[in-house]
C-alpha cells in the first residue's frame, strides 16, 4: 500500500485520469472529492463488498436454476 501525506485543498493523481482531492478534514473524518472518467466506476468498499456479494449469489442462484432445467 503507498501511503501518502496530503493537506486540504492538494490532491493526488491515479492512472493520468483519476484524481483525488482532499475537500475537508474535520477531527478523525476526511472529505475526498473524486474526478474520474463516468466509464470508471466509484464506490465505497462497502459497497462494493455488497455489489459482489450480490453478484455471487445471483450467480449460484442463476447456476442451480440452469441445472434444473437440464434435469
Amino acid at each position: 500500500m503507498l501511503t501518502l501525506s496530503r493537506k486540504k485543498g492538494e490532491s493526488l493523481v491515479i492512472n493520468n485520469n483519476i484524481e483525488v482531492t482532499v475537500l475537508d478534514i474535520r477531527g478523525d473524518q476526511i472529505k475526498i472529492g473524486i474526478d474520474a472518467p463516468k466509464e470508471i466506476p466509484v464506490y465505497r468498499k462497502e459497497i462494493f463488498l455488497e455489489i459482489q456479494e450480490s453478484n455471487k449469489n445471483a450467480m449460484s442462484i442463476d447456476a442451480m436454476d440452469a441445472l434444473k432445467k437440464i434435469f
